[in-house]
């Protein structure tokens, strides 16, 4: 059995934003979208450089073995060149975008993803979003420290960890292989759409409009109507067979941008040297007028302001993030968790987690349970930091290994030359270490 797509790509900049900072595109074989981030000088070459990179494998007929290897070199090339922009290029500096991309092969679905922006699956009249957002909300979620529906107003709900080109370190994909079932309907968003929308309101769209145009035209008009704050990106694909061709459904065959892609910043991306499917599709862009270039600056005073502007413009930015990262540090300060610390059972005061270098906790107080006191299972048990929401409940885990700990025996006197009595010990003084330690241990898991 062979499948193709049959898709739609819309893009709107939205109601409050000046510049689309998203990126799509969709083909026979591919769809991508990226999301920009670094603000007005960045946002949108970033995710303009990781859709570049992607679309020439629109070209090519892998194997399905292949499909996961060819996403991930395309999106380590992508990144590689954001860190080279951006330490060329001061204005640049920490330009990043999210990427979510699927390439098919036959009826297998290689899909990699990085960030916020999300894939769902339409299956039954039922909306599945099959992708983790890589946010620190959601780390909280996936803590138990906040509820789905908590994230959704949290104040750090923006803060994403994992990006294109925001750092030098190694790519952080999620990647996953699916099987293309006909009657599926896919949808590529950027928060721009599920920020604003709920999942109810997407879910009844895409049901109640079988035609791909009119679902995406309608799920743009709806962010617009909940206010639109940021850029609003979607990619609706429905998976088509043999028989839904034969009924009169038509495969799209025709290369589609939208958003940021589609601006003559795209031409110093190293990717855009491809043919093929790139190469058909850029033609498709319309050719930017003299009235939309960006007049050269007659006067240096003129340039001069327009620098001003932007530092100004940092500035609040930074600031902003400030407050944010200050509210989540402070936040951390109320949490504790009990590790290992230089062999010792220790309270750490924060979270178990780092953002780059940044440590979000500390040593709070050491206990005086060594490591190498407490049996296997409890050594083991260890390993994996126990988070409580108080001081004192930490320190309740800390008198559980107390409790659990064998202090090493003290050397063995010589046999006295002098005879001692002989008395009957009770049964808790003669239990073995082995015994008391299985005692422990059923203590430790009720």
């Amino acid at each position: 059995m062979s499948v193709q797509f049959s898709y739609a790509v819309r893009s709107d900049v939205g109601a409050v934003r000046s510049v689309n900072q998203d990126s799509a595109y969709a083909g026979p074989h591919l769809l991508v979208l990226a999301d920009g981030m670094g603000g007005p000088a960045g946002g949108d070459i970033a995710s303009s450089v990781a859709v570049a990179h992607l679309v020439p494998l629109d070209d090519d007929t892998p194997g399905a073995d292949d499909l996961i290897p060819l996403l991930r070199d395309a999106l380590d090339s992508a990144h590689a060149e954001l860190m080279n922009r951006s330490e060329t290029d001061p204005e640049l500096k920490g330009l990043g975008t999210t990427c979510i991309a699927l390439l098919r092969s036959g009826t297998k679905l290689g899909m990699v993803h990085i960030g916020d922006s999300r894939a769902y699956i339409l299956r039954d009249g039922v909306l599945h979003q099959i992708t983790t957002d890589h946010t620190y909300v959601q780390h909280l979620v996936d803590l138990g420290r906040i509820t789905a529906e908590e994230a959704e107003n949290h104040p750090m709900r923006n803060m994403v960890l994992r990006a294109l080109g925001d750092n030098d370190g190694e790519v952080q994909l999620d990647t996953s292989m699916r099987e293309a079932h006909p009657g599926e309907r896919w949808l590529l968003a950027s928060d721009g759409l599920f920020g604003v929308v709920s999942h109810e309101t997407i879910t009844e769209t895409m049901v109640a409009l079988p035609d791909v145009d009119a679902c995406a035209d309608e799920l743009i008009h709806l962010a617009l109507r909940a206010g639109a704050p940021d850029n609003v990106t979607v990619i609706v694909c429905d998976i088509l067979d043999s028989n839904q061709l034969r009924d009169g459904h038509q495969p799209s065959t025709t290369p589609q941008f939208v958003g940021a892609v589609t601006t003559d910043r795209l031409a110093r991306t190293r990717a855009c040297a491809h043919s093929g499917a790139a190469g058909r599709a850029a033609s498709l862009r319309p050719a930017r007028t003299p009235e939309e270039m960006e007049p050269e600056p007659r006067h240096r005073s003129s340039r001069a302001l327009r620098i001003l502007g932007r530092l100004a413009g940092l500035t609040l930015i930074l600031a902003i993030i400030a407050g944010g990262l200050a509210a989540g540090y402070a936040w951390t300060r109320t949490q504790y968790y009990v590790a290992e610390d230089d062999g010792v059972v220790t309270i750490f005061q924060g979270i178990p987690q780092a953002i780059g270098p940044i440590k979000l906790s500390e040593v709070y107080e050491h206990s005086d349970v060594r490591v190498s006191d407490l049996p296997a299972y409890a050594s083991e048990r260890l390993r994996t930091p126990t988070t409580r929401p108080t001081l004192e409940e930490a320190r309740d885990v800390v008198r559980n290994f107390e409790d659990l700990a064998t202090p090493a025996p003290s050397p063995t006197p010589g046999p006295s030359p002098y005879p001692s009595p002989t008395e009957t010990p009770s049964p808790s003084e003669s239990a073995t270490p082995r015994a008391r330690a299985a005692t422990s241990e059923a203590t430790w898991r009720l």
